[in-house]
């Protein structure tokens, strides 16, 4: 499945470049993420806890940089995960293009992901409501970190649940009413 997500930084490109590379950085505006080791510059460790509903998932993985290229302000990140507690595995190519713009820096992320267990019970839309708003919280952490202001770290906790899971649903909801309504073609 493709989860494409954009969103605007107002901290110039060179600032938000920085803070993509460094792995400490990064998870602690990561939802549900948490650092547990660098193991070199290319490679760490860590965790990705989500609860949506009822289902609550706790990934352990490794994240590797495959490509970077700091004169474009692009990264591929290869990020490979197993359920700590169930018979589910995430697998993402993570590509993140980072582009200068009036308003400071816009950020372009397009996500292969591979889903199995508990997670891919939830279909397309649903997964891409929760990476949309997922998303969101880190850009809005990665904003305030860069402003100067301390954001209050994700790391260790579990992405809000029922919150999330409501809006989730309601996402849900309102494309199956706009699909009823569509109008028909000839």
């Amino acid at each position: 499945m493709r989860v494409e997500n954009e969103f605007v930084v107002r901290a110039p490109v060179d600032a938000v470049w920085a803070q993509f590379l460094d792995p400490r950085r990064l998870a602690s505006c990561a939802p549900g993420a948490e650092l547990t080791e660098v193991v070199d510059d290319h490679t760490w460790k860590g965790t990705l806890s989500v609860k949506v509903g009822p289902i609550a998932m706790s990934f352990a993985g490794t994240v590797v940089i495959r490509e970077r290229d700091d004169r474009a302000h692009r990264a591929v990140l290869k990020a490979d995960g197993r359920e700590r507690r169930g018979k589910g595995s995430a697998s993402a190519t993570v590509t993140s293009q980072l582009e200068s713009v009036p308003e400071g820096t816009r950020v372009r992320i397009e996500t292969d992901l591979s889903i199995t267990g508990a997670a891919a019970q939830y279909g397309r839309g649903m997964i891409g409501d929760v990476s949309q708003r997922l998303t969101s919280e880190f850009a809005r952490c990665l904003e305030e970190s860069l402003g100067g202001a301390s954001p209050e770290p994700s790391t260790g906790r579990q992405v809000k649940g029922v919150r999330l899971a409501l809006w989730a649903a309601g996402r849900a909801v309102a494309r199956f009413v706009r699909r009823l309504f569509r109008p028909v073609r000839d």
